[in-house]
């Protein structure tokens, strides 16, 4: 079973509940780390250290458009936060980029459409030694030697 960090800011709460109670019907242990800060960074920074850190196999962050959330958690070393719009990005931040954590947006999306696109992310995989492997790991690795 996979455990799931999940925030979001205040413009996104109702979104984050619904999501959790359907990630949770389908088996993932759903970890709920906030969504309460009006600093939406603050919530992005805790999900991205605890997915880069191990802590979380994955991560999902809302907030109304997603953008905010996935700039500030690419801020994490070894986070890479993903905009998903639609189920093919959200297959494809999985399978071809190796993304760790989602980000949606509660203002441009409908739960449902959120739904379809975690559940997406979360069951796809990163394919070791796809066509986009070399990409991966210089992005990977030029994370990994900034200060």
């Amino acid at each position: 079973m996979k455990k799931i960090a999940i925030g979001c800011d205040p413009n996104a709460q109702e979104q984050k509940q619904d999501l959790i109670g359907y990630l949770a019907k389908l088996g993932y242990d759903m970890v709920d780390l906030g969504s309460d800060d009006p600093i939406y960074a603050h919530t992005a920074f805790q999900v991205a250290r605890g997915v880069a850190d191990g802590t979380y196999d994955r991560g999902i962050l809302l907030c109304g458009t997603g953008l905010g959330m996935s700039i500030a958690a690419n801020k994490v070393k070894g986070c890479y936060a993903a905009l998903c719009t639609d189920v093919y990005s959200a297959e494809r931040a999985r399978k071809s980029n190796d993304a760790n954590v989602a980000c949606f947006g509660a203002f441009t999306l409908g739960i449902r459409t959120i739904e379809k696109l975690a559940e997406t992310f979360l069951s796809a995989e990163f394919e070791p030694g796809c066509s986009s492997q070399p990409k991966v790991d210089c992005y990977m690795e030029y994370d990994q030697q900034r200060g």
